[in-house]
């Protein structure tokens, strides 16, 4: 019985693959952009209420330089939220799965810090770091990635089968090693799902906390600023650009999981 030699798929391969698995999306999203077009025309719907694409896209041209940087300096926020909410949320996890009830002490306070609404939070973190400060807008941002990481991250070091840490325990592994060996490694898709969450909520953070005050080169203050004097038009060339990074940075994550994750089943089988 001969064995059959295993054929790696090429990077064209997988690159064609991944093209076929994004064009249903391209697809819906061009037909979006022509169904939208269309029937602005055809109804003739008044620029204050919807503008067409194509007016949105010559306001991203015209106010492009201005755009750029204020996508670049939310942006900065919201990445510093992103890390600083997502790296408290794993450190937490790790304490509350090491010591149960610590955790069943402290969870129920994570839950209701969470259920604070932002617009009645952002104000606060204003009051108490400066209304133009970055860093309010840093600790909203952190502040909503904190619950969905510590969640799901809990969840993943807390669901390993018994007999994986009875097996360690025969070995006589300490908690450490279990940690490294088995939990950390088995809680790794969870993680990355609540940083996938996470990517969203980190703009939704900086941007909103904008508009209870921030500096003029934040992107959801140029969103308030044009919508507050008719200017709609511009205001959804500044939400296009929030969508966009929003995208990206959602879509930065999944290539980290594809990267990190190459040896998990799911992973490896969506990447062949």
């Amino acid at each position: 019985m001969s064995l059959q030699p295993v054929v790696m798929p090429s990077p064209l391969h997988r690159a064609g693959r991944r093209a076929r698995d994004w064009a249903p999306a391209a697809a819906v999203l061009v037909a979006g952009i022509v169904a939208w077009q269309g029937l602005v025309t055809a109804f003739d719907i008044q620029r204050f209420l919807l503008p067409k694409p194509t007016e949105i896209a010559g306001a991203l041209r015209d106010d492009w330089t201005f755009l750029r940087h204020a996508a670049l300096y939310t942006f900065g926020e919201a990445i510093a939220g992103f890390v600083v909410g997502s790296a408290v949320a794993i450190a937490t996890a790790l304490l509350l799965a090491r010591w149960r009830p610590f955790g069943r002490a402290l969870l129920p306070y994570a839950i209701a810090a969470n259920a604070i609404p932002i617009i009645a939070f952002a104000p606060i973190t204003n009051n108490w770091f400066g209304t133009l400060s970055q860093l309010s807008k840093m600790v909203i941002a952190a502040v909503l990635c904190y619950f969905p990481v510590l969640v799901n991250t809990l969840r993943g070091l807390t669901s390993v089968r018994p007999q994986q840490i009875e097996l360690m325990r025969s070995y006589a592994a300490g908690e450490v090693e279990i940690f490294r060996r088995v939990r950390i490694p088995n809680a790794l898709p969870f993680i990355f799902t609540g940083l996938k969450v996470a990517t969203v909520l980190a703009m939704i953070g900086a941007i909103v906390g904008d508009w209870f005050g921030g500096s003029l080169d934040a992107l959801g203050v140029e969103i308030q600023r044009q919508a507050g004097v008719f200017a709609f038009t511009e205001a959804w060339a500044a939400i296009v650009v929030a969508s966009v990074l929003g995208i990206a940075f959602y879509a930065a994550v999944a290539a980290a999981e594809r990267l990190t994750m190459r040896w998990y089943p799911s992973a490896r089988g969506a990447a062949e």
